[in-house]
């Protein structure tokens, strides 16, 4: 009759708890073992830099950006920048439109008087010659963009943000 009751609470101990009462492990002649270190590294916490450096990473697969940056093109011709900016171009701004929605700041035409409609003074920038205290308008000469929605995907948990564009080794 022990037997049954022993296999009776260790079969629902084991159900419910996930694991054996200690008085069946003496009875069973067992010990309990330490518990097991996690062999994998917790996940690194995101940093408000991953995004960013997200989107040049994007913007260097779908378009090379950081290639075209990075090269030193003073001992090429005008033209030959000119054709590689025209297909770098399209690609850069179509991998942005993906991920990110721009939109302007101030809605109004380049170079007629505007008011700025928005508070925030990181938002407008006064140029020229301004006065003392805050001007009450002036001619727009940028529109100005904002973020207006931003959609990256998620960073894989073994994924390194700093990353930008993996090495690339071909094999013959």
């Amino acid at each position: 009759m022990g037997r049954i009751w022993l296999a009776i609470t260790s079969f629902f101990s084991i159900l419910f708890r996930g694991n054996l009462p200690d008085d069946a492990l003496a009875r069973l002649g067992l010990a309990r073992r330490p518990a097991a270190k996690s062999t994998q590294a917790a996940a690194p916490a995101a940093r408000p830099s991953d995004g960013a450096l997200q989107i040049l990473a994007i913007l260097q697969r779908d378009s090379r950006l950081v290639d075209f940056i990075m090269e030193d093109i003073a001992a090429y011709s005008d033209e030959q920048v000119g054709a590689a900016v025209r297909g770098l171009h399209d690609q850069a701004r179509d991998s942005l439109a993906r991920y990110v929605k721009l939109e302007p700041v101030i809605d109004g035409v380049e170079g007629t008087f505007t008011k700025p409609a928005v508070s925030d003074p990181a938002a407008v920038k006064f140029i020229g010659n301004v006065p003392a205290g805050k001007p009450s308008g002036g001619l727009l000469r940028h529109k100005g963009w904002r973020a207006g929605k931003i959609d990256l995907p998620a960073l894989h948990a073994k994924q390194d943000a700093t990353i930008i564009a993996p090495a690339e080794i071909e094999i013959e």
